[in-house]
């Protein structure tokens, strides 16, 4: 029976010697980049990529984009969350606002009074509804 042999050429430019090696031999000293010698005893090894290692390299690259993309679409998801939450609370305090004022309490000074309008007119003319502080929320990033 016949092993099949691979032609290998020495890399060192000086020597250039062409020598044959089994199939199964190469094929290891490729796949995994060990170190051998050709007969002048140059020390030599494979460097270049095997379609698998490189199959291999863009797999994890690929699969660290599908990372990246679940991880950047969660922290959107959050985000929007909070936001809605804000949204939610700075809402009800206006309503509860509103509401108080409608009953005639002062948004300023949080005393009840029958003629509201006349209040804030003679106790808070620099008064703007818009300047009311929301209720303090918590920011979170």
């Amino acid at each position: 029976m016949e092993i099949p042999e691979v032609t290998i050429t020495c890399c060192n430019t000086d020597c250039g010697i062409s020598f044959a090696v089994p199939q199964w031999w190469h094929r290891g000293k490729r796949d995994n980049h060990s170190w051998f010698y050709c007969p002048n005893g140059h020390h030599q090894h494979f460097t270049a990529e095997t379609d698998e290692e490189k199959l291999r390299r863009e797999r994890d690259r690929l699969k660290q984009q599908v990372a990246r993309a679940e991880d950047e679409a969660r922290e959107a998801t959050m985000r929007a969350e909070r936001a809605e939450a804000m949204r939610n609370r700075i809402e009800r305090a206006k309503k509860r606002l509103e509401k108080r004022t409608a009953a005639g309490t002062c948004p300023c000074c949080q005393r009840t009074f029958s003629n509201m309008s006349t209040h804030m007119r003679k106790q808070h003319p620099t008064f703007v509804a818009e300047a009311v502080e929301a209720p303090k929320l918590k920011v979170v990033k």
